[in-house]
């Protein structure tokens, strides 16, 4: 494969960093020359992606009128073949605008369908979406059903937002004064709140990620028991868990995925019960690919080159995350603000763990 140019959005964000790390990878394995150069963007010059690209570029939040437009722009000028969306926040408008950038800027869009992103970034309904499809799924219910629902699982109770994402506003509430706390917090920050069954086991919670192709077929799928710290994963174990990607394959199939969905869930009385959809690539997206599981060269072939690969197997892995750092000179880091791009990408990484 010659070399493609990509675009990776929200070049700050673990997910956007995660889909880098599975494009670096890609490009080791394929030798000297190369698969992918990266192009990535972000808001704020302080986002490390854009310093570990092959060209960094500063665009507008994407609630300004200006984002589409710049991002169509990016894509012409640099002659970008694929989109890889960095964000929760971005998901939404670059799946609206899928055809429109594509039409302009010749580059495809890897998004899921509205009407999925839609289901799968509001909890609520998600569960009356699995529930629908009779797919094992933790119960949940709305504030003003709390009295009927407490009565039927008991104390303690999950409370969080319908909308969120990670483990802000994320409250497991043990009687009824906490529940209402709860419920107030999270409507006072402006959220939806949310009641979910609680899942008991620190070590039963399961991620699987599955790439569907755009004619609706599976390419691959991939569980892992992961632990959990600030919301993310920083413990993980990557086994076959043929029974917990059974399930992730069919509620991506029952909610009509196109491209990459991540189903979470976990193990209750011997069924894995799911509770959060994320209807994009995954911030253990990574780990999966050092598995022999790369989502996004999977996903890129798919949608550029209209390949279906087939990914089977994978290696079992153990998976222990630390913090590392990015460096760069100060002088570009200036730079980066006044030119509005990274035109010396001068970051390094000190070899010291």
């Amino acid at each position: 494969m010659d070399s493609q140019n990509v675009l990776v959005t929200s070049a700050g964000s673990i997910v956007a960093q995660g889909i880098m790390k599975c494009l670096n990878l890609a490009n080791q394995q394929a030798g000297t020359d190369g698969r992918y150069k990266i192009v990535a963007a972000d808001m704020s010059p302080r986002a490390p992606g854009l310093y570990r690209a092959d060209f960094g570029a500063l665009v507008p939040p994407v609630t300004s009128p200006d984002y589409l437009d710049f991002i169509i722009k990016l894509c012409l000028e640099k002659k970008i073949r694929a989109v890889f969306v960095g964000s929760d926040e971005e998901t939404f408008p670059l799946a609206l605008a899928k055809d429109d950038i594509e039409n302009k800027s010749g580059a495809v869009v890897i998004t899921n369908p509205p009407d999925v992103i839609s289901i799968a970034t509001d909890k609520w309904e998600t569960f009356r979406f699995l529930k629908q499809r009779k797919l094992p799924c933790a119960e949940s219910a709305l504030p003003k059903d709390r009295v009927k629902f407490v009565r039927r699982t008991g104390f303690p109770v999950v409370v969080k937002p319908r909308e969120g994402h990670g483990s802000l506003h994320f409250y497991v509430a043990h009687d009824e004064d906490e529940l209402e706390a709860s419920i107030s917090i999270i409507s006072k920050a402006g959220w939806r709140p949310f009641l979910q069954e609680y899942l008991d086991g620190e070590d039963s919670e399961f991620t699987s990620g599955v790439t569907i192709s755009t004619s609706g077929k599976i390419m691959s799928s991939i569980s892992m028991r992961k632990f959990l710290k600030g919301g993310q994963t920083y413990k993980a174990f990557i086994d076959d868990y043929a029974e917990v990607r059974k399930v992730a394959e069919e509620t991506a199939l029952q909610i009509g995925a196109r491209g990459p969905i991540n189903i979470q869930g976990k193990m209750s009385g011997g069924t894995i019960k799911t509770f959060e959809i994320n209807p994009r690539f995954s911030a253990t997206s990574p780990l999966r690919a050092v598995a022999g599981i790369n989502e996004a060269d999977i996903i890129f072939r798919n949608v550029v080159f209209r390949e279906e690969p087939r990914k089977n197997k994978y290696e079992r892995l153990v998976c222990m995350r630390y913090l590392n750092e990015v460096y760069i000179p100060y002088s570009t880091y200036e730079d980066t603000e006044r030119n509005r791009s990274v035109q010396v990408s001068n970051s390094f990484i000190p070899n010291y763990f």
